[in-house]
């Protein structure tokens, strides 16, 4: 511990965005985020500096070239090395006083414990398996998890225990089967069904190319990200973790909404009989899409 560094004068100026108790409360939680990369290490960027007491980290990859122009905690030094622990010893750097605990590959094995000793959860991790594992675990010990849509808009929806997961609400083919036993196939129509939603519920298709949205969607090119909207994404996501831990209003719902930043403006689900009207014409379309890219 730095022996200049002081919690109190480090959160000076939070006071009056938070009461000096509510300061506290983010001294004594502890979040567990999944995932330390893209939107995951935006989130902890923000919740470090805003003072949380305690990180939970764990990330299976180490950073990598391409990562540089989003993630965070990757820098030119920090290529290569386990993201989880680059993203703890950079945020000891914020705050020397931080609690942090870092997981790799094994976190799977300690999922229950993790989640228990948590005030909240953030998803960010892009993987399937391990999404379901957090959702269904957190759901049994009744935490709320945060969490964003692949979508070429920040955006961001809260599940608390009692709404339903990504998984029943989006309707991935995935009920009954094990976290760590998916198909090929399950996991590209959960990505389909995740797609459908956010061309239905938002205006996404004018942001992005839809050329290379087809290669994403048939699997043969990695989803696209840009710094502007994947911190902007973790940055919603920080808020509405401090939400949960101090006890305030959420402002997203487990549908979520979606920030369209080159229009100034938020996007909300649509009423549920226009969306039941549009999902069959949406869905034609991601195929259409998808054909000319498939292998």
């Amino acid at each position: 511990m730095s022996s200049v560094f002081s919690y109190e004068a480090f959160t000076t100026r939070n006071i009056g965005f938070v009461t000096e108790a509510e300061q506290r409360r983010l001294r004594l939680a502890t979040v567990f985020v999944c995932g330390t990369g893209g939107m995951g290490g935006a989130c902890i960027q923000a919740l470090a500096r805003a003072g949380i007491g305690r990180l939970i980290l764990a990330d299976i990859d180490r950073f990598e070239l391409s990562n540089l122009n989003r993630q965070v905690f990757c820098f030119a030094d920090t290529i290569g090395t386990p993201k989880a622990e680059a993203t703890r010893d950079l945020c000891l750097k914020i705050n020397p006083d931080l609690d942090v605990t870092v997981f790799g590959p094994d976190w799977t094995d300690h999922a229950e414990t993790l989640i228990a000793d948590a005030d909240v959860v953030i998803n960010g991790t892009d993987d399937l398996g391990a999404s379901l594992l957090l959702y269904r675990v957190s759901r049994n010990l009744g935490r709320t998890v945060i969490d964003a849509y692949a979508s070429p808009l920040p955006s961001v929806y809260v599940t608390r225990p009692q709404d339903p997961m990504p998984e029943e609400r989006l309707g991935y083919p995935t009920a009954g089967t094990a976290w760590n036993a998916l198909t090929a196939d399950q996991r590209a129509e959960a990505f389909l069904r995740e797609a459908e939603y956010v061309m239905v519920h938002s205006s996404s298709r004018h942001h992005v190319d839809l050329s290379l949205a087809g290669e994403v969607i048939a699997g043969t090119r990695s989803r696209m990200s840009f710094a502007p909207m994947v911190i902007s994404t973790g940055t919603l996501m920080a808020y509405e973790a401090i939400h949960v831990v101090l006890g305030r209003p959420q402002s997203a719902d487990c549908r979520g909404w979606f920030f369209n930043l080159h229009a100034g403006r938020i996007e909300r689900p649509r009423n549920a009989v226009v969306a039941a009207l549009l999902r069959p014409l949406v869905r034609r379309y991601l195929m259409r899409l998808a054909a000319p890219a498939a292998p």
